[in-house]
């Protein structure tokens, strides 16, 4: 390399001022140049842009341990745990293109009374955990590594002792490595499940003359798993909870075997009965506002007329109406995490309804736990929109 050609770029990495170098020009930009190029080039329609959750910032967090959140979301592109259809690893890229139409400046939730995008808590989108689709041991350590990592950074805001994950799935299995996170940062925590299935099922009841270590850990198994590992609250005064249940049994001991396990279960059909208002009341008396906990939805919860890109359809279903009327009664539950899973956009229709609904409970999901940081702030829902969020939403 030719010496003046070296000095130049040498000098390019610390020199505060413009130079001419090799017949280059280089610029250092004024904060109010680069603010004005923000204005000028940095929105974004639902249409551009790459596909980030709803046009958020996106880092590879996992390399990047330098970047803070206090809500990330994660991908979990993994889908080799299925006992049935495949294809929930495209879960992760599904949702984020289904959510292009939510934007920071028109991300205002009417239920919630603000906009989590433009409010005290930084949103990320932290990528995906790359996870191997050869073995299902190994991609069960990768995932708990990823978790614990990214709980382990210091949040940005005071209001948050640890950051939150929402985890877009990936098949549901991902819930075992996320609650052995969680339980390391708040001990044994109370669990919101909605799904067409118990997931609660002893490894041994699926029949086959052949099994192995690994062969025990499946989306059906996982929260057995979690509960022999101690992941789960025991007491019997502080259940988990099953909602949107409607699943074929391999007889009643599996209901007896989900009692054990200290779970209560509120059925697809109790939605007729009870009405969504009668549903949240049963999910908040058991859990109340103060435990923490972990909620997981399988998009399976609802039917397949409305969600037919998953990988175990059942029906019976809640519409999705339903289901984001409940997850809006219920935000009132301390969220410590929570993941969407078995999205397979292969099986949708062209229009996505799969996908959207899935994005839909996210931001659902989002709203509640920022509305939860304000209430704890003694707040009653203005939001604290700034820089680059602040100025398109006064400009749109």
């Amino acid at each position: 390399m030719r010496p003046r050609l070296f000095l130049c770029l040498a000098l390019s990495y610390g020199s505060a001022i413009v130079r001419a170098c090799a017949g280059h020009e280089v610029r250092e930009w004024s904060q109010e140049e680069l603010d004005e190029l923000e204005r000028k080039w940095g929105t974004e329609w639902g249409f551009s842009g790459i596909s980030a959750f709803a046009h958020l910032e996106y880092h590879k967090c996992l390399t990047t341990p330098s970047e803070l959140y206090d809500i990330a979301i994660i991908g979990a592109p993994f889908d080799t745990a299925v006992s049935y259809r495949p294809g929930a690893r495209f879960g992760p890229r599904a949702i984020r293109a289904a959510s292009a139409r939510q934007t920071s400046f028109r991300g205002f939730n009417p239920r919630a009374g603000m906009n989590p995008y433009q409010n005290w808590a930084k949103i990320l989108d932290c990528g995906d955990i790359p996870i191997t689709p050869v073995d299902n041991g190994l991609a069960l350590k990768q995932m708990t590594a990823a978790f614990t990592e990214l709980l382990a950074r210091t949040p940005v805001s005071p209001l948050l002792a640890r950051p939150k994950l929402v985890t877009l799935g990936g098949d549901h299995s991902l819930s075992l490595p996320a609650l052995r996170a969680v339980h390391e940062l708040y001990g044994p925590v109370r669990v919101l499940h909605f799904d067409a299935h118990l997931d609660t099922w002893h490894p041994g009841k699926y029949p086959s003359y052949w099994t192995s270590e690994q062969s025990r850990f499946t989306h059906g198994s996982m929260f057995w798993l979690a509960g022999d590992e101690g992941l789960l609250s025991n007491s019997s005064g502080r259940p988990n909870v099953h909602a949107g249940l409607r699943t074929r049994l391999s007889g009643t001991g599996d209901w007896d075997d989900d009692d054990r396990q200290n779970w209560v279960r509120i059925s697809a059909d109790d939605v007729d009965d009870l009405g969504t208002r009668g549903v949240v009341g049963s999910i908040m008396e058991a859990l109340g506002t103060e435990d923490p906990v972990y909620l997981s939805v399988d998009i399976d919860v609802l039917d397949p007329a409305f969600a037919p890109g998953t990988g175990t359809p059942e029906p019976g279903g809640w519409t999705t109406r339903e289901l984001i009327r409940i997850l809006r009664g219920i935000e009132g539950l301390n969220l410590v995490g929570a993941d969407v899973v078995e999205v397979a956009p292969a099986y949708q229709g062209v229009g996505e309804e799969t996908a959207l609904a899935a994005a839909q409970v996210v931001f659902e999901i989002l709203s509640s736990m920022v509305k939860k940081g304000l209430g704890e702030m003694g707040k009653t829902g203005k939001a604290e929109g700034g820089g680059k969020q602040a100025v398109l939403r006064e400009e749109l």
